[in-house]
């Protein structure tokens, strides 16, 4: 008990460090000059977690609804983290350049009498510039067994996952090997993108480790007051 205690609580503190170190990486990264998609084709090893800006307008009617997403709360936000929304995920065609890139507009309510009612959004249809930070994919959900059914391409739909590959080949376009991360705020559409900081949920592992810890220190006292019990026993036993 002692040792499993010790070990868990030590894993947990590794993990809130891990946290912290990523978060600093992509702060650290975010600070260096912003990238504009539209200048060339960039690999995902060039611009990952790099603050970046895209001009041209969306493809609506190709747009992707990632399912069962939790409201994300920023640091010292307000929020109801276990309301389940959508994650928008619209295709966005470059200006100038024969290349989609798909964004994470945010974040939208379900309805939750209504599972298949899509939350009403506003899309702009005109040539717009999006600024987000750059990402390998949106994260991903639980999801039992393979989607196998025939998609339409051209037709919006509800989703537990993304995978870019899968969607360059349905519509067979040149596609931006990762995702943007929409950061603007402001934007009166709908969506929600105040977006939790990497380092959310620090506290409780800090608070995990703490009750490993504890579990191995009932542990050892059990150990201790035990011991001197028996040898307390022996004692008497003896006649000592």
């Amino acid at each position: 008990m002692i040792v499993i205690g010790c070990a868990a609580g030590v894993w947990q503190l590794n993990r809130a460090e891990t946290k912290i170190a990523l978060a600093a990486n992509l702060l650290a990264r975010q600070q260096m000059p912003i990238l504009s998609a539209n200048t060339q084709f960039w690999s995902l090893e060039e611009v990952h977690e790099r603050r970046m800006t895209a001009r041209g307008h969306y493809l609506p009617h190709s747009a992707i609804w990632l399912d069962n997403r939790p409201r994300p709360i920023p640091a010292g936000g307000e929020g109801n983290t276990a309301q389940a929304g959508f994650y928008l995920l619209m295709p966005f065609q470059l200006e100038g350049r024969d290349e989609v890139l798909w964004i994470n507009r945010g974040w939208a309510p379900r309805n939750n009498d209504r599972r298949e009612t899509l939350p009403p959004i506003s899309t702009p249809l005109n040539v717009i510039s999006v600024e987000g930070i750059v990402f390998a994919h949106p994260g991903k959900v639980y999801e039992l067994g393979a989607d196998s059914k025939v998609l339409d391409p051209n037709q919006s739909r509800i989703a537990q996952n993304f995978d870019l590959e899968r969607e360059a080949k349905l519509h067979g376009w040149l596609q931006a090997p990762f995702i943007l991360r929409q950061e603007e705020s402001g934007a009166q559409d709908g969506l929600l993108r105040e977006w939790a900081p990497l380092t959310t949920g620090v506290n409780r592992h800090y608070a995990y480790a703490f009750q490993w810890f504890a579990l191995a220190f009932s542990g050892f006292l059990f150990w201790l007051i035990s011991g001197l019990r028996q040898y307390w026993r022996r004692d008497v036993v003896n006649g000592d």
